[in-house]
């Protein structure tokens, strides 16, 4: 398997994934709309970085590597390199908290609606980018 091979196949896994988000945002469960956003964005940005030749790190937040190796990918890509970084921050962060919670902070009480459909467009942009850089034909 190529890395291109790679490339493609998280994305795939991403788009079938944002399928999902609408499902979970109906039922109200805007935690998980969390969750499975991050790992949207994860994939993505892991296979744009794969797919311009770069190993990705086993880490869950490669927002730092799109911005240092941005004169790799299209130019459409490349300068929203700071908006998908601080997309993948963002989520980055949420991720354990979405999922785990706290004892002072439960996720299906802490995360709304504007959480979720804010997590969703990002997910969506972050993947519409993606195929700039990766191509499924």
């Amino acid at each position: 398997m190529t890395n291109s091979e790679l490339a493609k196949s998280y994305l795939i896994k991403a788009t079938k994934r944002l399928k999902i988000l609408s499902i979970l945002k109906e039922d109200e469960a805007y935690s998980d709309v969390i969750r499975e956003s991050q790992e949207i964005v994860e994939l993505s940005l892991k296979g744009m970085l794969r797919e311009v030749g770069v190993e990705p790190p086993r880490w869950h937040d490669v927002g730092s590597l799109i911005i240092k190796f941005k004169k790799k990918f299209p130019e459409e890509v490349s300068k929203n390199a700071e908006r998908l970084a601080s997309i993948s921050k963002w989520l980055r962060k949420e991720r354990e908290f979405a999922f785990y919670g706290e004892a002072d902070f439960i996720p299906t009480e802490e995360y709304d609606l504007e959480d979720a459909e804010r997590a969703i467009s990002d997910a969506k942009f972050v993947v519409d980018m993606t195929k700039l850089v990766i191509r499924l034909d």
